[in-house]
């Protein structure tokens, strides 16, 4: 199928929650809304494009403006994503976010076509322009208290990590989340596996691929699983719920996720990213007449990244809530430096 074809079929997948153009209270604001286009694995994730949809639900509401939200296309090219974006300039939306580090060519090529218009892009710090804003995140840092909860839960001193794709970016969750845990018990052990080597494959977007890779997990001996795999990662959860075993969610608060109630007994806590803050910030500085630009970086003390405590289970572990607390004091305070590989 031709490239325009493909493109125009995902500009018309889009979700609008109005099409009305919106404006803040002093006026100054005269765009169409919000224009966000998901990264693989589209809405419903319950994680990483879930989150970047609350973002995208809080500004409309608050600021009382129109948004679209555009599903990506199983095999998509950089020039479907360049047309994607095109369209939601075309038509009026800005700010236009990008969710996710795939969209870096398409909003490097776009944003030169569109000075006027600011772009945001998640997960990617390379795009050098005016009116870009790389919003991005310290995720080894979540993944260092993701690490230290899991080693202070285990009754088996072993543990796991599931990565979605072979990526440097993925690679920080692992080397966070390993550093933790070995602050806790040098001598731990610690299980890793990557689903795919690239997202063409499915390692962000296939559950399957995560419960399988969950169960060998389990099966090895590891009572708690740590996953960073985007919609693969609810069957990650669901292998840990069958076996009765932990598993630390990613991105959102996965307890919360009503996709994966039956399951929340079972999930510790959360290495929370705050994409839904950084698409809600980056909105306000537009509606404000003040749009952010270059790199927009979150860390614990920012609250850009955290560590979700909602499942009561774990509040009652008082000494796993005291280690992760002062893990995350000691990093804010400089004691403590995360890896980033």
């Amino acid at each position: 199928m031709a490239v325009a074809v493909v493109a125009l079929a995902a500009a018309g997948c889009g979700k609008s929650s109005s099409d009305s153009a919106g404006s803040s209270d002093d006026g100054t604001y005269a765009g169409k809304g919000i224009g966000l286009a998901y990264d693989v694995g589209g809405k419903g994730d319950q994680s990483f494009n879930d989150a970047a949809y609350a973002g995208l639900q809080k500004a409309e509401k608050e600021f009382k403006i129109g948004g679209r939200d555009i599903e990506p296309q199983d095999g998509e090219s950089d020039a479907d994503k360049v047309q994607r974006l095109e369209t939601l300039a075309k038509q009026g939306y800005n700010p236009i976010i990008g969710v996710g580090y795939s969209y870096a060519p398409a909003v490097k090529e776009v944003a030169v076509k569109y000075p006027k218009v600011t772009f945001g892009i998640i997960d990617d710090d390379t795009i050098k322009a005016k009116n870009v804003a790389d919003m991005v995140f310290h995720e080894e840092q979540a993944s260092y208290l993701a690490g230290v909860a899991a080693a202070r839960t285990t009754k088996k001193n072993h543990i796991g990590f599931i990565g979605g794709v072979d990526i440097p970016l993925i690679h920080k969750f692992e080397a966070g989340f390993v550093q933790g845990a070995q602050s806790v018990n040098p001598k731990i052990k610690i299980e890793k596996q990557y689903l795919t080597q690239t997202a063409q494959e499915g390692g962000f977007s296939s559950p399957d691929k995560g419960k399988d890779a969950a169960n060998g997990q389990v099966e090895a001996g590891a009572d708690v699983v740590y996953h960073a795999a985007g919609l693969s990662g609810q069957g990650v959860i669901q292998a840990a719920a069958e076996h009765k075993v932990w598993a630390i969610g990613v991105d959102s608060d996965q307890y919360g996720q009503s996709a994966l109630a039956e399951y929340k007994d079972y999930i510790l806590g959360s290495a929370l990213k705050n994409v839904g803050g950084a698409v809600y910030d980056l909105t306000k500085s537009v509606v404000d007449g003040k749009p952010l630009s270059g790199e927009v970086r979150g860390d614990l003390e920012s609250g850009g990244v955290g560590f979700a405590d909602s499942n009561p289970k774990y509040k009652a572990m008082t000494d796993v809530v005291a280690a992760v607390d002062k893990a995350k004091q000691d990093i804010i305070d400089g004691k403590v430096t995360v890896d980033t590989q």
